[in-house]
């Protein structure tokens, strides 16, 4: 994916990460297919490209079908081809070549459900291995994206590939999912022990260890669903420790520092910030006059035009009737619990977490969260924390292209293994690609 920075941690990347239905042709090519080789791939629907392909090791590129009914693919999100090409047999025979390589698609037990919570109907899929073995149950709990988990979730078929089953649902207001779209972390939490208890129920006596994984967004509600009821295991992929104001601080911050720009146009810049974020704590109710006065105080200054963060660049240009008109943002945002803070929510957790972050995380920086995981193992807390240098949100590898924009190009190397091993196991082998991982007590 190109990344552009995108309010990714709420509200924001619901505008970049709506996907765009594949070409139905072609779902049938949908599954994670075994090579030969040993190697796992898994094929998805994708945006714009029909198909994405992504291996276990956290290689990946989109696919794009070519006359003679192959498909051609691109290295990672850049559009490069990377001289893969993959061809499908029927679908009813699940056949595959994969750059040279045979495999077959993957048959898994799969149950298809629908469950209430908090008086909506949710839809999700149980995914498990086949046989009759218990295995580690993760579910999966997606980020502030509108789009159906069920659809385009890659970890939904890359886990039970490894062993480790999932369950995927449908969040309230997305997919087939009744309800409308919430950015309440309580109603969410809710909704994901719902979720927990239903995958339950559907494996019996294949439920082995069942926790969750929660990316972005989801850091911030699996752990408040974790101590609501009992789970044996907490994942959270570059989410935060903090609240959400303080994500929209950092982000700014951080990128006013790479982008050479002095302590003090910086401290002026979150001045910019405060004006805008306290307008859309408001629900766009109050702080106009305000939020007007230091835009016309400082709108002429050269640093003014890199100032960003994770939803305040959003407000920025707006009119002032603009902001008192019928923002789509404002419905985004009338749930959102600006000021909450998780740290009592993992203080409070007896659950082993594992924490995977990015340290080029622009969209979620993760140095103070960071920070806050590691006083928290100092305390003997059961959490383990890994950090990939070079890493973006989404856990991915980037470049920088012609125009100064990350691109996107894999997954960091052993982070699907990272979870897999956590949620079999509770704790983490040895090394993880480039990863520093620091270990609790119990880990």
């Amino acid at each position: 994916m190109k990344i552009s920075i995108a309010f990714a941690g709420l509200v924001i990347a619901l505008l970049p990460t709506a996907v765009a239905q594949a070409d139905t042709a072609d779902d049938c090519h949908v599954g994670a297919y075994r090579l030969t080789d040993g190697r796992v791939i898994d094929i998805s629907p994708s945006d714009p490209n029909p198909l994405r392909w992504r291996a276990f090791n956290g290689e990946t590129g989109a696919l794009r079908k070519n006359a003679d009914g192959t498909w051609t693919s691109t290295f990672g999100w850049t559009g490069r081809p990377d001289g893969k090409t993959v061809s499908f047999s029927d679908c009813a025979t699940g056949d595959m070549r994969f750059a040279g390589t045979s495999g077959h698609r993957i048959d898994f037990d799969v149950a298809e459900t629908a469950f209430e919570s908090n008086g909506t109907m949710l839809v999700g899929r149980l995914i498990l291995p086949k046989g009759i073995a218990a295995v580690p149950i993760v579910v999966l709990i997606h980020g502030s994206e509108d789009n159906s988990a069920m659809r385009f979730h890659q970890l939904q078929r890359l886990l039970p590939a490894e062993g480790v089953g999932t369950f995927v649902y449908d969040k309230r207001g997305t997919g087939a999912s009744g309800g409308s779209y919430t950015q309440d972390f309580d109603l969410l939490a809710n909704d994901a022990v719902a979720a927990m208890r239903e995958a339950r129920r559907l494996a019996g006596a294949r439920a082995g260890r069942v926790g969750y994984q929660g990316g972005s967004e989801g850091g911030w509600v699996a752990p408040l669903a974790a101590n609501r009821a009992p789970v044996d295991f907490v994942i959270v992929s570059f989410g935060l420790a903090v609240n959400v104001l303080q994500e929209d601080q950092e982000e700014l911050a951080l990128e006013m520092r790479l982008k050479g720009h002095t302590p003090e146009e910086t401290a002026k810049a979150l001045e910019v910030a405060h004006a805008a974020e306290a307008v859309a704590e408001s629900r766009f109710t109050t702080g106009f006059a305000e939020f007007d006065a230091v835009r016309a105080k400082y709108k002429s200054e050269p640093w003014y035009k890199d100032v960003h963060g994770n939803f305040t660049y959003m407000l920025l240009p707006l009119t002032d009737a603009q902001l008192h008109g019928d923002l789509p943002i404002k419905k985004m945002v009338a749930a959102t619990p600006f000021r909450y803070d998780p740290m009592p929510t993992l203080h409070a957790s007896t659950t082993p977490q594992l924490w995977i972050l990015g340290a080029e995380d622009l969209e979620a920086p993760s140095a103070e969260t960071s920070k806050r995981i590691k006083l928290l193992i100092g305390e003997g807390r059961p959490f383990t924390l890994a950090v990939y240098p070079g890493a973006e949100h989404g856990m991915t590898e980037f470049e920088i292209g012609p125009d100064g924009e990350r691109v996107s190009t894999r997954y960091a190397q052993d982070y699907f293994a990272m979870m897999r091993d956590f949620a079999r196991d509770g704790r983490l082998h040895g090394t993880y690609g480039k990863s520093t991982i620091t270990r609790g007590k119990a880990n």
